[in-house]
């Protein structure tokens, strides 16, 4: 999970470079990279499953 607060406006090629810059992680290694927003019921995950990169987007509902 990538700490802080990140903007999730941002697609695959930027919440790449924010994994390979700033913490110099493989990108392409089995992992799920999840980020968090400003708001707290938002979140994005990174997966590259082989092939190419997957981009998950998830808004909880209240309740």
């Amino acid at each position: 999970m990538v700490c802080g607060k990140t903007d999730l406006r941002k697609g695959i090629d930027g919440l790449a470079a924010v994994v390979a810059e700033n913490y110099d992680l493989d990108l392409f290694d089995d992992s799920l990279f999840l980020f968090c927003g400003t708001r707290n019921d938002r979140f994005k995950g990174l997966y590259w499953d082989g092939e190419g990169f997957i981009l998950l987007y998830k808004r909880f509902e209240i309740g």
